[in-house]
Parts: C-alpha cells; structure tokens; sequence
C-alpha cells in the first residue's frame, strides 16, 4: 500500500538541502541535491514507519503558513 508523506525542504549553511517529515517525528535527512535528500527521505520514512507502527492513522499534514512579525 502506498502512503503520501509531505517533505519539508530548506537549505542549510553549508549548501545542503535538510528535509523533514512533519507527519512523523524525528523523520529527517539531508543530501548534497535535491535528488539525493529525495532517495535519503525515502530510506529514512521506511525506517520511521518500522519504529512508530500506525495504531489510530497518521497525524493530518494541514500547510505551512507564512507569519509577519
């Protein structure tokens, strides 16, 4: 059965692209491009769903929003 999981993707100081996955906690990764954060994330959410088993369904991922301060 496939799942969709959303990836939240920023760029550190080093030049490294940091991707997590907020449906499920401590699920991150990094890679040197976009492609290679893509292949490390889906490693990593095979990983996270072998150490947090589904009891009651998968947190709802809403959005991000955009605040001015």
């Amino acid at each position: 059965m496939k799942r969709e999981f959303y990836v939240l993707i920023e760029q550190d100081e080093d030049g490294f692209f940091v991707g997590e996955v907020p449906q499920l906690r401590g699920c991150y990764a990094q890679g040197r491009t976009i492609d290679e954060l893509l292949q490390n994330i889906r490693e990593v959410i095979e990983l996270c769903l072998e150490e947090q088993p589904q009891t009651e369904g998968w947190p709802e991922f809403i959005g991000l929003q955009k605040v001015l301060i």
